[in-house]
């Protein structure tokens, strides 16, 4: 009995094992069964959230956007002559000097009295587009992309109950993409709003929108990353989220249901999603609204520089601890900055109480501030911040597109130095033009100089902390240079600063 007991227990212990063979890793039937417990965390098991509940209060939210817009047309050449015109036609059954009845000019006449009148092109309304919007107010506002709905003449929102409503445009801004269009109508369900400050990597999200202009398409992903910065006005927020052409200007939504951004653009190499979407955050286009609602056009602050980046050698070669701010490159003049005192090679770290970690950061901080008013701000010059006080001015509507002015060799020259320059007098037509009271222009860049990218005509006004006034200072700035450690140069071309770091020769 005890025999038959333990084969039973055997056989059972192995069917046991057999069954659970998928799952856990069983011991053989000799194994020792006092072996110690395993002290290691469980494994979570997770599972993907149910989204019925929050795409059953969100999507009758979001509409279906389809535009037209007004074509000119000519009249298609067909035909034995390759044309549908009537006097094409009759001069190739006629012959080419034949003259219609009720024309002007004689048979034979091959002049300007004889030929025919042009067509006037006419105009063709056609489809457009289709895209995506969401209601942000019971009285019929909506948002959506300023691309879906730029260079229409037509806009005409359908709802998920299949009523259709022509739209007028009440505000675009072109800069961060956000339009801002109203219907005629009532007691409409509004979105709630979010805040997108609060985004986290990996936070599940939903997109609601018309791919290919099928309405109502709801997708799902995770936020992949937070402020973006793809050198655009704004930065972004990436996501896995399946966007299509169509999905433009829907919303981006949380689990709570609030829309924490605006669908805007994919990165693809083929047109179709490729697995990265972006989206403008809430945050930052609530804000346009606000504008488009009041004034019909959004206003923003200017200041008149031109920035780039702090790269880890010029922040190092300038004496910055870390590679933050917006190294200014030019300076407008009699701009905001040059009235302010910023100068070409500054590096602006503070505005306005904000810290300037990004260059990019510069541009929306600056925008976003009320032209006319006054504002400190901090920049690191010689090796240490100075306080600067500026007032901002208003960005124009459209950014104004700057020349670059070309360089001749200067008359002085000096022998090649150990940054392989050769330098003289800045020529007079760049003097007129320099915002720079000093100054070398370079009249031969070879070594470590051309591989650092100066080229001929170049004008250096700095090294290092140190202000370039004329060909002999120069000199002597380069021969006491050390020479194991990279110098930094700023560097006007055309009427672009830049600094430039060098290590001279050996």
């Amino acid at each position: 009995m005890l025999s038959d007991y333990l084969g039973n227990s055997k056989l059972k212990r192995l069917a046991a094992c057999a069954s659970a063979s998928l799952l856990v890793a069983c011991s053989s039937v000799g194994a020792q069964t006092n072996a110690p417990e395993s002290t290691a965390a469980p494994v979570p098991v997770l599972s993907v959230p149910d989204f019925t509940g929050v795409v059953a209060k969100t999507e009758g939210s979001v509409v279906n956007i389809r535009t037209t817009e007004a074509v000119r047309v000519r009249n298609q050449r067909m035909g034995p002559g390759g044309s549908t015109d009537p006097y094409e036609l009759f001069k190739w059954f006629f012959g080419p000097d034949a003259v219609p009845p009720g024309m002007p000019g004689k048979r034979g006449d091959r002049g300007d009295r004889g030929a025919a009148p042009q067509a006037e092109p006419q105009e063709r309304t056609v489809p457009r587009g289709v895209g995506s919007g969401f209601i942000i107010s019971a009285d019929g506002y909506i948002l959506t992309n300023n691309h879906v709905v730029a260079k229409s003449n037509g806009i005409f929102v359908t709802l998920t109950s299949g009523k259709e409503y022509t739209a007028k445009v009440i505000g675009t801004d072109a800069r961060t993409d956000i339009a801002l269009i109203k219907i005629d109508a009532k007691d409409l369900t509004p979105l709630p709003i979010g805040d997108s400050a609060k985004l986290k990597k990996g936070q599940w999200v939903l997109a609601i929108g018309s791919p290919f202009g099928l309405d109502s398409t709801v997708t799902s992903g995770i936020i992949s990353a937070i402020n973006r910065d793809t050198g655009d006005y704004l930065p972004f927020i990436q996501t896995d989220v399946a966007v299509n052409p169509g999905n433009s200007g829907g919303p981006l939504i949380n689990l709570a249901g609030e829309v924490v951004g605006v669908n805007s653009q994919i990165i693809s190499q083929s047109g179709g999603f490729m697995g990265i979407s972006l989206a403008i955050p809430i945050d930052e286009t609530m804000r346009v609204v606000e504008q488009l609602k009041a004034h019909g056009k959004v206003t923003r602050g200017r200041i008149g520089v031109q920035i780039g980046p702090v790269s880890d050698e010029v922040a190092k070669a300038i004496g910055l601890e870390k590679a933050d701010g917006a190294m200014v490159s030019n300076v407008e003049k009699d701009g905001p900055a040059a009235k302010a005192g910023i100068r070409a090679g500054d590096v602006i770290t503070h505005f306005d109480g904000k810290k300037i970690e990004h260059m990019t950061d510069l541009p929306r901080i600056v925008g976003g501030t009320k032209p006319g008013n006054r504002v400190d701000m901090q920049v690191w010059r010689k090796g240490k911040q100075q306080k600067l006080s500026v007032t901002v001015g208003e960005m124009p509507s459209a950014d104004e597109d700057s020349s670059a002015k070309s360089s001749e060799k200067a008359p002085q020259e000096a022998p090649v130095d150990a940054l392989g320059l050769k330098v003289g007098e800045i020529d007079k037509a760049n003097r007129e033009q320099s915002p720079h009271e000093g100054g070398v222009q370079v009249v031969e860049a070879s070594g470590p100089a051309a591989e650092a990218g100066i080229s001929v005509g170049d004008i250096i006004v700095t090294i290092n902390d140190v202000d370039i006034k004329g060909p002999e200072q120069y000199a002597k700035v380069v021969a006491g240079l050390p020479k194991s450690r990279a110098a930094a140069l700023l560097v006007v071309r055309g009427d672009q600063s830049q600094w430039i770091t060098i290590t001279p020769e050996k």
